[in-house]
């Protein structure tokens, strides 16, 4: 039984960080990208950035590019979403999940088999 669980959500000022992480269980994370997504009311869930297995390739949205960054700790099985310059926009429901697959650049919800429950991200104006 693989399990995500995320964590380091909350409430944050626009411009303000927040960084959020993945524990991984049920399966060694090493063989596997990883990727965030988030998905706010009312609309669909969207690609926030992946990472490939050993780290070496990333691959992020265009609405965050430059403020968030995505790094892997395979030892620890967890994954890190650094989250800078936060923008009300931003304000979502942030999900972690595993991909059967080396690459980074699978960003669609479908190409992704294992997903955390969630956790909740809001920024203030």
């Amino acid at each position: 039984q693989v399990q995500l669980v995320e964590s380091g959500g909350g409430l944050v000022q626009a411009g303000g960080s927040l960084r959020l992480s993945c524990v991984v269980s049920g399966r060694t994370l090493s063989n596997y990208a990883m990727g965030w997504f988030r998905q706010a009311p009312g609309k669909e869930r969207e690609f926030v950035a992946a990472i490939s297995w050993r780290g070496g390739s990333t691959n992020f949205a265009d609405s965050v590019q430059g403020r968030f960054a995505i790094s892997r700790d395979n030892a620890k099985n967890t994954v890190y979403l650094q989250m800078n310059n936060l923008k009300p926009e931003d304000t979502a429901v942030y999900y972690c999940s595993v991909v059967r697959s080396w690459s980074a650049l699978h960003t669609e919800p479908k190409d992704y088999d294992y997903w955390g429950q969630g956790t909740q991200v809001t920024v203030s104006s």
